[in-house]
């Protein structure tokens, strides 16, 4: 996917804006240290500075879950592992799981990999009680980031069953589960998880960015182009 995005701009009020759960299988094909590394983000369409999510690498090899408003004045989750993803030769799994209602706060913006939370953080800044995430007028891209000064940090990869979910905070294990053989983490490749109004489900077995969510939810080409491959997850 280098240089390559897809795209899409909600319309619709979210089911429920401060829950939502992002799941997406990756393979990097480079380390960070080049500029290629932003796996996804989005920003209000109208203000490209507020409410703006990015997920991506840092030049460490380090991942980074950052979401910020007011043009990068107020950061409200800011996530960094302390782990440095440098295997380019095997798929990661992804779950990004926000819920600002949660009591405790480092519940409510949690990341796994490969079916395992994320607790050791470089940096750990949780949202606020009750924070809202999106609306109706967000463009979200995988296949870059782009923060505050419109900057596009592409990823440089392949991606595979990307799900978004509306409203509602998954875990890990509703889109993967261990192999009781081997003991690997493996794909759920039709999980049971109720999309909401802004969730979709792209790139199932192949290159196609066509909503199989049921919703409707479909993406158009940015930049770039798809390349289907059979090195997918599944």
């Amino acid at each position: 996917m280098a240089n390559t995005e897809i795209q899409r701009t909600s319309g619709s009020t979210p089911t429920n804006a401060e829950k939502f759960t992002i799941s997406l299988w990756f393979k990097k094909s480079l380390n960070a240290q080049s500029s290629e590394r932003g796996l996804l983000g989005w920003r209000e369409n109208s203000n490209s500075g507020n409410n703006s999510l990015q997920v991506e690498f840092q030049t460490t090899d380090k991942f980074q879950v950052q979401f910020i408003s007011n043009n990068g004045n107020d950061t409200h989750i800011n996530l960094v592992t302390n782990r440095q993803l440098r295997d380019n030769s095997s798929w990661y799994h992804l779950v990004i799981a926000v819920d600002s209602s949660q009591t405790t706060a480092s519940d409510r913006a949690k990341i796994y990999f490969n079916g395992v939370q994320e607790t050791s953080l470089s940096s750990s800044t949780y949202p606020a009680s009750g924070r809202t995430f999106f609306s109706n007028d967000i463009q979200i891209n995988f296949g870059k980031s782009r923060g505050t000064t419109n900057t596009d940090r592409f990823f440089n990869g392949a991606m595979s069953h990307i799900h978004f979910i509306d409203g509602t905070q998954y875990d890990a294990s509703a889109f993967g589960e261990t192999d009781a053989t081997t003991g690997e983490w493996k794909i759920k490749t039709s999980p049971s998880v109720t999309y909401g109004t802004n969730g979709f489900f792209i790139l199932k077995n192949g290159n196609t960015i066509t909503d199989q969510s049921g919703e409707g939810n479909n993406f158009t080409l940015g930049a770039g182009t798809l390349t289907n491959t059979l090195d997918c997850p599944d």
